[in-house]
């Protein structure tokens, strides 16, 4: 090789060395953000394998009384939870001592009393996994697997704001209506080979009534919360009107949120930061219907908002409510450990977290193929309003330390 040849390509290789290193440089910081986000992705999946173990082998306690203790002013469940799955199982299979009509509400379901004096609340199933709930996003009944859905994505995504929730098949004639109430047996009635019932609520109709397989009706169980907690319910200031041709304030005032910050008990403590997370959550999993939450009782906004009633979920895979996000790209404010969170959960993270949380619940699968796809694109709109923001109006301003004052905001 003659001399200039060699000059022009040991010049090549001193450019490509050059610019690799100046690469390696400027994408060191983000490799390294994401090998922490895929070991903590790795981590997260191995708190979620619940394996529905009947046993508690190292306490005398019932699971009950586990669960009970669990429940603190700002978690319903602490982040390690080696119980579990004994928990979940008991709510599947402990014999049923009562039945009755469920509490007051739009929709059906039934309150049952379990071996051990436990309560819980059991939804029954209405739909096929694959039908899709057209017309308004808080459209249809309740979709009983969308409870259980939700209560392990709220999991997935920190909050533990959830009741425990999990699928459950029950006898109607064998193990209900032995136990059940005056009231609840009225209700019941038989259509072909298949049992019914249709219950006592606002919009409870026999001729609308919730039919088992035979005998034989799948529906999910809500772990009722201790009665040492009394609940509250509050007004939820994003909610709808329900009046067509009405707006809610914060559907035509893009200042809204400024007044929210000024009103308790937003303008102090972390119940606004609970509305973004509630947001986020909602929009991932399709819910509209959040016209009011529930809280502790307590001085005015320290305790956590529940994550009550996530039934009218998962209704539309093909439907994305932007509206739901109000909350989010109005207040231009989130969570520090709630950005974190989503952040290694992009990239079909989330619906593979999702697959593995419910891979033991009774009534697996939980989900269709395209509502699990559905929670993925929605999580890359969530990342996107908040990115955004960040633009808008800088890192530092939108994300906000998780036990932060919201008093400077």
């Amino acid at each position: 090789m003659k001399l200039k040849q060699r000059v022009v390509l040991l010049a090549i290789l001193l450019v490509i060395f050059i610019l690799t290193k100046v690469f390696l440089i400027d994408n060191s910081d983000t490799s390294a953000a994401n090998r922490e986000d895929l070991r903590a992705f790795h981590r997260m999946m191995d708190t979620l394998k619940v394996d529905l173990n009947p046993r508690l082998d190292h306490t005398l306690q019932s699971p009950w009384e586990i669960a009970a203790q669990w429940v603190v002013p700002r978690e319903v469940y602490p982040e390690d939870t080696p119980e579990l799955g004994a928990i979940l199982h008991a709510m599947s299979t402990k014999k049923i001592l009562k039945a009755d009509v469920g509490y007051k509400g739009t929709q059906l379901k039934a309150l049952l009393i379990l071996d051990g004096g436990q309560k819980v609340v059991f939804k029954p199933k209405r739909y096929s996994r694959d039908y899709i709930v057209e017309g308004e996003p808080y459209a249809g009944y309740d979709r009983h697997n969308a409870e259980v859905a939700a209560f392990h994505l709220d999991r997935i995504l920190g909050f533990r704001r959830a009741p425990l929730v999990v699928g459950r098949f029950v006898n109607l004639r064998t193990e209900i209506k032995p136990v059940a109430t005056e009231q609840l047996l009225s209700t019941f009635l038989t259509q072909g080979n298949n049992s019914c019932f249709y219950g006592k609520c606002y919009y409870c109709r026999e001729s609308e009534p919730a039919c088992a397989d035979g005998d034989v009706m799948e529906g999910s169980v809500t772990l009722w919360l201790p009665d040492v907690w009394p609940l509250q319910k509050h007004r939820h200031p994003w909610g709808r009107t329900y009046r067509e041709g009405k707006l809610a304030r914060w559907e035509y005032d893009e200042s809204y949120c400024d007044a929210v910050k000024k009103t308790s008990p937003y303008d102090t403590g972390p119940r606004l930061l609970d509305i973004i997370d509630t947001a986020i959550f909602d929009y991932l999993i399709g819910n509209a219907d959040r016209h009011h939450y529930e809280s502790f009782q307590d001085d005015g906004g320290a305790s956590m908002l529940i994550l009550l009633d996530n039934a009218k979920s998962f209704g539309n895979p093909l439907l994305d409510e932007r509206s739901i996000l109000a909350p989010v790209y109005q207040c231009c404010i989130v969570r520090v450990s709630t950005w974190n969170r989503i952040n290694y959960l992009k990239n079909g993270g989330l619906s593979t977290a999702l697959r593995t949380a419910v891979s033991h619940d009774p009534i697996n699968p939980i989900l269709t193929d395209a509502h699990l796809q559905a929670l993925d694109r929605r999580l890359l709109s969530v990342l996107a309003v908040v990115k955004q923001c960040m633009d808008q109006f800088g890192t530092d301003t939108v994300l906000v330390e998780d036990r932060m004052s919201l008093s400077h905001l």
